[in-house]
């Protein structure tokens, strides 16, 4: 339960990047909110991998970097998917502000898809 718990703070604290970088990008850079989004993604994916290597699930050692990455990227690729279509999908189809969508589909994705697979595979 612990793990989970760090799990959810690691990536509120990645999503705080991850929607500061989607909203400054878009509210002050002027890009299309779809690309903001992805910007915004990086952002907090970067930060994901760092807090869950290190505090998360403490796979430190240093001979484990390139296979933890490249785990890390093949399933943070589908979570650049399923946000930023997601974030699409909702705000256009539904109508909901580009934030509201990337708040809803952000929490979905990261407490699903991206938990399960970090613990099982990427950090097992």
């Amino acid at each position: 339960m612990a793990t989970f718990v760090r799990a959810q703070a690691s990536s509120f604290i990645a999503s705080l990047f991850d929607f500061l970088t989607t909203i400054v990008c878009k509210e002050f850079f002027y890009l299309w909110y779809v690309k903001a989004s992805l910007i915004g993604t990086i952002v907090g994916g970067v930060t994901n991998f760092a807090l869950g290597r290190v505090w998360v699930f403490k796979k430190r050692k240093g001979k484990t970097i390139p296979l933890q990455a490249v785990k890390y990227m093949l399933v943070w690729g589908g979570n650049v998917v399923l946000n930023t279509g997601g974030v699409f999908l909702v705000t256009h189809y539904v109508g909901l502000d580009y934030k509201i969508s990337k708040v809803l589909v952000s929490f979905s994705v990261g407490v699903t898809y991206n938990y399960f697979l970090q613990k099982k595979f990427v950090f097992a």
